[in-house]
């Protein structure tokens, strides 16, 4: 059939200044591509994780979106990967992202993973790699 990859995975943001400075600071993401599309009112920011070949969250700005997009009831999260989740938990803490507390999965009791929330309201789960 083919050779399917993940490409770029989408969330819609009220305000692209806000989301970009929370993703660099927060996560570490650098801006890859931009494309603005005047006519049909959008602004479209790739953002990656210093791989080039690796998956993208691609933030869409709408213009003209006053009101927080409805997030649902079927969207989960998204996930990264961290060596040191400790310190990650610090820094993310010490920033005011206000993360969840680091948990682990049923009888490990070790801590893998924790949460924090993006501009949008969107989740995303920090875990050790």
């Amino acid at each position: 059939m083919g050779n399917y990859k993940m490409a770029h995975t989408m969330i819609r943001v009220l305000d692209l200044n806000r989301s970009l400075a929370f993703y660099k600071e927060a996560l570490g993401f650098e801006e890859v591509r931009r494309r603005d599309e005047p006519t049909y009112e959008f602004t479209l920011v790739f953002l990656g994780d210093g791989d080039p070949n690796g998956h993208q969250l691609e933030l869409t700005y709408n213009y003209g979106q006053v009101a927080p997009y409805d997030l649902g009831t079927a969207y989960g999260h998204l996930a990264v990967v961290v060596d040191d989740l400790e310190a990650s938990w610090a820094a993310h803490d010490a920033k005011g992202y206000q993360p969840t507390e680091p948990k682990g999965l049923s009888g490990d009791g070790k801590p893998r993973y924790y949460f924090i929330t993006d501009p949008d309201g969107y989740k995303i789960e920090i875990i050790r790699k």
